[in-house]
Parts: structure tokens; C-alpha cells; sequence
């Protein structure tokens, strides 16, 4: 696995029995990053990665969202859409937590049993 840090990378989800296509990612691997996810936002192109993390909430947040709970391996455990306001369930078997705009998900074929690959973050200059 690789040691996250914040920054943007791409995913993909197997199997890609919905064409292979390379979804843009937002990891927030810093506590700064995963407190702040996606609250003040009006939505997001891709997904956020919240690494480590075994539940989320959307408090404060301005538009339902897809989240999906991965293991430690990338495997999807459960997949659910969250309106804005609530608190979702802590998953004990979570490692990291997929945020995305409601229906998304969906599209790119990414549910429970499914795997997901996100090569790590390219650190820039400085």
C-alpha cells in the first residue's frame, strides 16, 4: 500500500464492466484535509479519498454525496448516498473512505465487491 499524502491522482474500479475510464482523486491524507473534505464546496469533479478513515459525516455540507467504505486492500465494502446532514455508520473494517456527488458512483460501476486501484500521490517540486 502506499503511504498517502495529500495531493491529486486517478482511479479505477474493476471490473470495468462499464468501460475503463480513469476517475480524477482528491486525496486527503492529512488531518487538515479530512476534517475539511468536501464542506464548503458546492460539488466535485471525481472523488475525494479521506485515507485512513472508517466513517464520515456531512454536516454542513451543500449537496448529497455518494461514500463508499474500502478496506485495507481497496476492495468496496458497501456503497451509500448521504444527504447533506447526517452522520453515517462507522464501518470497523474501513481504511479509507471514496466521497463523490450523488449518482456517480453508479456510473462508474463502483459498488460493493468491486476493487478499486489509485496509484499514489506524484509529490511536486518543493
Amino acid at each position: 500500500m502506499p503511504e498517502w499524502i495529500d495531493g491529486f491522482t486517478h482511479l479505477t474500479v474493476e471490473p470495468a464492466e462499464f468501460g475503463s475510464r480513469a476517475v480524477p482523486v482528491e486525496v486527503a491524507a492529512s488531518y487538515r484535509a479530512r476534517t475539511r473534505g468536501l464542506l464548503g464546496r458546492d460539488g466535485i469533479e471525481g472523488v475525494m479519498l479521506l485515507t485512513p478513515a472508517g466513517s464520515v459525516h456531512t454536516f454542513g455540507m451543500r449537496f448529497p454525496i455518494d461514500v463508499a467504505y474500502l478496506s485495507r486492500d481497496m476492495r468496496v465494502l458497501a456503497v451509500r448516498t448521504m444527504p447533506p446532514h447526517r452522520l453515517g455508520r462507522p464501518r470497523a473494517t474501513a481504511r479509507h473512505v471514496l466521497e463523490s456527488a450523488a449518482g456517480a458512483m453508479a456510473r462508474w460501476g463502483l459498488r460493493e465487491g468491486a476493487r478499486v486501484r489509485i496509484p499514489p500521490v506524484v509529490p511536486g517540486p518543493g
